[in-house]
């Protein structure tokens, strides 16, 4: 992804990037990728009607993934709380996901691979979390 030379780019930024800010918009942009291609393969199972929750928390992770990464990736005017509250919700709805798929990924390896897609996200967001230091307005 071309994330970091864009962000390095922008007139807010002036060169000065956030590097777990960066990695945590391309691990969101990545699990939301991965959590729609397992809620679709999940919906090929023949035992469908058993991965109800995990098909939710897939499309859910999905949902919050993108928004977070959307924001983050917005330097202009930036909120850092909101960033901030954000990537930690994105880091508990990745956790959320990875447990359910875990339930799965010995009988499906698409939930496998889920699982360990969303705790590196949720790894990644933890971290450029805990990166961010909120300026007083």
């Amino acid at each position: 992804m071309q994330i970091q030379p864009m962000i390095s780019t922008h007139p807010d930024v002036r060169g000065s990037v956030n590097d777990s800010l960066v990695r945590a918009i391309e691990a969101a942009y990545g699990c939301a990728a991965v959590c729609h291609i397992c809620a679709d393969a999940c919906l090929a199972e023949d035992m469908v009607k058993d991965l109800t929750q995990c098909i939710r928390l897939n499309l859910d992770c999905a949902d919050v993934c993108l928004a977070t990464a959307g924001l983050a990736a917005r330097r202009a005017g930036s909120h850092e709380t909101l960033i901030q509250r954000m990537l930690e919700t994105c880091a508990e709805a990745c956790a959320d996901c990875a447990v359910e798929c875990e339930k799965h990924a010995e009988m499906h390896e698409h939930c496998r691979i889920c699982a360990e897609e969303c705790r590196r996200c949720e790894n990644a967001c933890r971290e450029a979390a805990s990166s961010i230091t909120p300026s007083r307005h």
